[in-house]
């Protein structure tokens, strides 16, 4: 008799955690510590972008990737934040669909952009990675965007 309650309480137990589905997660990728140092590449094809880093509330700023212009120009604009007195450096990177990138850097002020001369085929879109630093050594992802050819 007691055999039946245990073999009931135990599939009782693995259906109560299968619906649960506790039966393993995955969480956000964590924050990497480090911007890429001199436009270096990410591993796989550069022009697919990937998941930003959550940033903690009191710490996220906005980085603005404008529209790529008919000349190819693409600005980049620091919008500020609640964490923006945090922020120590702002590197983006843009990595262009002929394989060059190209790196720089933007102020740390509202409203401090960077221009990058893109590439002007309309069937091959650039993409921009801005990395932020923070004072106390953490570097975050806050943007990662494919810039399209706007024709006129």
């Amino acid at each position: 008799m007691q055999g039946r309650y245990i073999v009931f309480f135990v599939l009782l137990l693995c259906t109560a955690v299968l619906i649960a589905g506790c039966t393993g997660t995955t969480g956000p990728a964590p924050a990497t510590g480090s911007a890429p140092v001199g436009g270096a590449a990410p591993s796989g094809n550069n022009l697919v972008p990937s998941p930003t880093d959550v940033v903690p509330e009191n710490n996220q700023v906005s980085v603005t990737v404008k529209e790529k212009e008919y000349n190819g120009q693409i600005a980049v604009v620091f919008d500020g934040g609640k964490g923006q007195n945090l922020v120590s450096s702002i590197d983006v990177t843009l990595y262009r669909s002929d394989g060059t990138t190209e790196t720089a850097k933007i102020g740390k002020n509202k409203g401090d952009q960077v221009e990058f001369v893109g590439t002007k085929d309309p069937n091959n879109p650039d993409r921009v990675v801005v990395y932020v630093s923070e004072m106390n050594g953490q570097t975050y992802k806050v943007t990662d965007v494919i810039s399209e050819y706007r024709q006129r």
